[in-house]
């Protein structure tokens, strides 16, 4: 069971060190169908595995100057508020229930990251902060040290971003990365490396402040949350390196591939079609 959940980790961790986000969606399905716990339970110990292992990628990402912190705090404020509405929620819905429209997400969050990968705008053809102020001059990228004001369409779609990834936290355990991600690059102009900085910060905040109310009723099974959160950690420092050689849109056709898979199968379980 240690080796399972080690492998487990691992494959959440490259993917939130990758594409900061994914790791959290499938964690879900690894504990509930690999693990054996309860959903109910999952939710609680993935908010717990994903938030320890994002805040540590924060720190390697920061290093690197990949984290707008005057972005990615107040993203993660909002989301913490809304968050512990998702919870409220997913404390009065049936498990199978919760884990079909699990399912569902998974196949609009693949479907969404495959038509972007197909898009000129895709993160992929995007340079880096640094080229992209050289070509279009300064003041065009948010940044820590400068105090422009965000474009108004800009703050509302922060504001509506933060606030589904929080509910989405709360219900279902998800960091909301794959939210998050696509704002920050075409809504603010981050480039992906630092758009996935700064989705692991507002990930690691909102799974803190979603994990505060189940702690009442939940409680870690810690001989399983920290394996898990210790062999993400690892993946995720392999998941930053590894997008030094792969692409972006390769790296991202793959995590929907991955979605598709594991959707298929959790819808199939939670509507008995399986074996349980």
């Amino acid at each position: 069971m240690t080796l399972v959940a080690i492998a487990s980790g691992i494959g959440i961790g490259l993917l939130l060190g990758a594409l900061g986000g994914g790791g959290s969606i499938v964690t879900v399905p690894a504990l509930v169908y690999i693990l054996g716990q309860s959903s109910t339970i999952a939710v609680t110990q993935s908010l717990a595995i994903v938030g320890v292992s994002s805040l540590f990628a924060v720190i390697s990402h920061a290093r690197a100057k990949h984290v707008r912190w005057s972005v990615g705090i107040p993203l993660g404020a909002i989301g913490g508020a809304t968050a512990w509405a998702g919870t409220a929620l997913g404390r009065v819905v049936p498990s199978n229930v919760t884990m079909t429209a699990f399912a569902i997400l998974m196949v609009i969050v693949a479907a969404s990251l495959l038509v972007r990968t197909l898009s000129p705008e895709h993160p992929a053809n995007h340079p880096s902060d640094a080229h992209a102020r050289a070509a279009v001059g300064p003041g065009t990228l948010p940044d820590i040290n400068e105090k422009e004001r965000l474009p108004a369409t800009a703050v509302l779609k922060v504001l509506v971003a933060g606030s589904i990834v929080g509910i989405l936290t709360g219900f279902f355990g998800v960091g909301g990365g794959f939210v998050i991600v696509p704002v920050l690059v075409l809504a603010l102009g981050f480039s992906m490396p630092t758009a996935v900085g700064t989705s692991l910060l507002v990930i690691s905040l909102n799974s803190f402040a979603a994990l505060i109310p189940r702690l009442g009723h939940d409680s870690l099974n810690w001989s399983l949350v920290l394996p898990l959160a210790g062999a993400a950690m690892v993946g995720a420092l392999v998941g930053k390196q590894a997008t030094r050689c792969i692409s972006d849109a390769a790296l991202t056709r793959v995590f929907a591939a991955i979605l598709i898979a594991v959707a298929v199968y959790v819808g199939a379980r939670s509507i008995s079609l399986l074996p349980h």
